[in-house]
């Protein structure tokens, strides 16, 4: 853990409510060089998906020429939301480290508690219908997958 990223976070953070950018930043890094940086541009993009962390996660894939980001860690302002944290796993990052928490976020403004308890809550529980769409051609995108000799596993 190095406090330098996680300033530089915050700072990141700081400049992006200061120009129209939601309050949150994020830096990846590894083996103690700057990777990539990134802000929440979800109003200045018009993009729900562009929060700091994910904006970051798309930095360093091209910076990289990788999804896979194993061997980085990423330091964020604040802690990750649900759609943010499924995305650090699904880059492999290695560590999270953050600052402020959800409380902090939540007193804020920023509610994810909501979207806590809808993942908690079963699929008939949830305030967004999930129709299950019952289709005899579901499944054969995977089939075609799992017969591909030359995909690339992720």
């Amino acid at each position: 853990m190095d406090n330098r990223w996680i300033a530089r976070a915050i700072q990141l953070a700081e400049e992006s409510a200061r120009s129209g950018g939601g309050p949150f930043g994020a830096v990846i890094v590894r083996d103690g060089k700057l990777i990539a940086e990134g802000v929440n541009e979800v109003t200045i993009a018009n993009d729900a998906s562009a929060h700091a962390e994910i904006t970051a996660i798309r930095a360093a894939g091209r910076a990289l020429s990788t999804f896979d980001l194993s061997g980085t860690e990423i330091y964020a302002s604040c802690e990750p939301c649900p759609m943010c944290l499924g995305a650090i796993y699904w880059a492999r990052i290695g560590a999270v480290h953050y600052a402020a928490d959800r409380h902090d976020a939540a007193n804020a403004g920023f509610a994810d508690e909501f979207i806590y308890r809808e993942f908690a809550a079963g699929p008939a529980l949830r305030k967004i219908p999930l129709n299950h769409v019952l289709d005899p051609d579901a499944r054969r995108p995977f089939t075609l997958w799992r017969l591909k000799e030359d995909k690339t596993p992720y």
